[in-house]
């Protein structure tokens, strides 16, 4: 069976097999019982590691049940369990534009790293003091993709668009005051990117674009 019937879900367990990328939980909605047995059940049904996203303290305690030795980043909301971890293939670049943008450049480089690969992330770059984002340019150029968060007028994405010749994925953050609109200002700006090769995930979707981005690099290293 692919998948583990507990009831209440319905556990995909060949995500690993079928993508090259393990099955994660999205814990907003779920009680911490329910996170439990799902957690359980990947990792017993022989994901490489699980991953819980939206998980407050509640959802991250019901991971560590689970398993004692679990791993948690309380600002990107994660918790995770590495059971037997992809080798590392391919180079993940990601910067942030400011420190508030911290929660999904985060959980962007979690993600990325079990999805198996490189991860070096550059924080507090952003546009506002330009010679931040060019003290890292060199770095950037070096990745075979290039994940940029930002929120506000989210100008970081077409600043890095220019300059580097990898994929960019561009995370609008939920970061700034009234007329960001929760991040809906900085989400039309990547979108509208006079710059090409950037592409756009949805708002605060740190763990979208680690997805994307580890499985770009991993090819470009030949790794499946």
């Amino acid at each position: 069976m692919s998948f583990a019937d507990l009831g209440f879900a319905k556990v995909d367990l060949e995500r690993d097999a079928r993508q090259g990328a393990p099955e994660a939980v999205l814990a907003e909605g779920k009680a911490p019982d329910e996170i439990e047995a799902i957690v359980r059940a990947l990792r017993d049904g022989g994901a490489s590691s699980v991953l819980v996203t939206r998980a407050d303290e509640a959802a991250r305690a019901a991971v560590r049940r689970v398993d004692s030795g679990a791993l948690e980043h309380e600002r990107a909301r994660c918790a995770w369990i590495p059971v037997a971890p992809l080798v590392p293939a391919g180079r993940v670049a990601i910067v942030s534009a400011g420190t508030s943008d911290a929660p999904a450049a985060h959980e962007a480089r979690i993600r990325a790293e079990l999805c198996g690969t490189h991860v070096e992330l550059h924080e507090d770059c952003g546009v506002a003091g330009l010679d931040r984002i060019l003290s890292v340019a060199p770095a950037l150029r070096e990745a075979d993709c290039v994940i940029v968060v930002a929120g506000m007028d989210a100008a970081l994405a077409s600043v890095v668009g220019g300059i580097v010749p990898a994929p960019v994925i561009a995370v609008p953050t939920s970061t700034g005051y009234g007329a960001s609109f929760g991040g809906v200002t900085a989400l039309l700006a990547m979108l509208s990117s006079c710059a090409a090769g950037v592409a756009c995930v949805n708002i605060d979707d740190g763990f979208g674009a680690g997805t994307i981005a580890a499985r770009i690099a991993r090819r470009a290293a030949g790794a499946s």
